[in-house]
């Protein structure tokens, strides 16, 4: 879990990110401009209930420096270790919900390992949201890698 005492600043996206997040902006109606927002959820997993808010305030603080909108009921976290089976996540169920409703086009997390440890879960939760075109942001990437590596089995 990042540590929530540091101050940490976005970081800027690369121009790639950028140009997959304008693709996925709303169009104009009626030939009105409208303002582009991406919506996106924000997604940790936190070792103790009541902490939630320590992990939650930097990615919504990230959202918001990138001029994302997080619609009601997309900050969600579980509680529980990071090794959890994500089947067993009611949290990462709400999440993927949200992604099957189209009310995303994006996920921010303190790190990858929040979505899936073990290095299967992640290849697993990695290739369905590519499948539905999300972009996914770690806030501290180097914090948290995946944890098993291919060849170890799955407990």
């Amino acid at each position: 879990m990042p540590n929530s005492s540091r101050h940490t600043t976005a970081r800027p996206l690369p121009a790639r990110v950028r140009r997959k997040i304008a693709a996925l902006r709303a169009p104009a109606v009626d030939g009105a401009p409208v303002a582009p927002v991406t919506a996106v959820a924000l997604y940790a997993v936190v070792p103790v209930p009541g902490t939630e808010h320590l992990v939650t305030a930097p990615l919504a603080a990230h959202a918001q420096a990138q001029g994302w909108d997080v619609p009601a009921g997309c900050a969600v976290t579980d509680t529980g270790p990071l090794d959890q089976d994500t089947e067993l996540r009611p949290g990462w169920a709400r999440i993927r919900a949200a992604v099957e409703s189209g009310r995303v086009a994006g996920i921010v997390v303190p790190a990858f390992a929040h979505i899936a440890y073990r290095w299967h879960d992640w290849n697993t939760q990695r290739s369905w949201l590519l499948d539905r075109g999300l972009f996914v942001i770690a806030t501290d990437p180097t914090n948290l890698v995946t944890g098993l590596e291919p060849e170890e089995p799955r407990s």
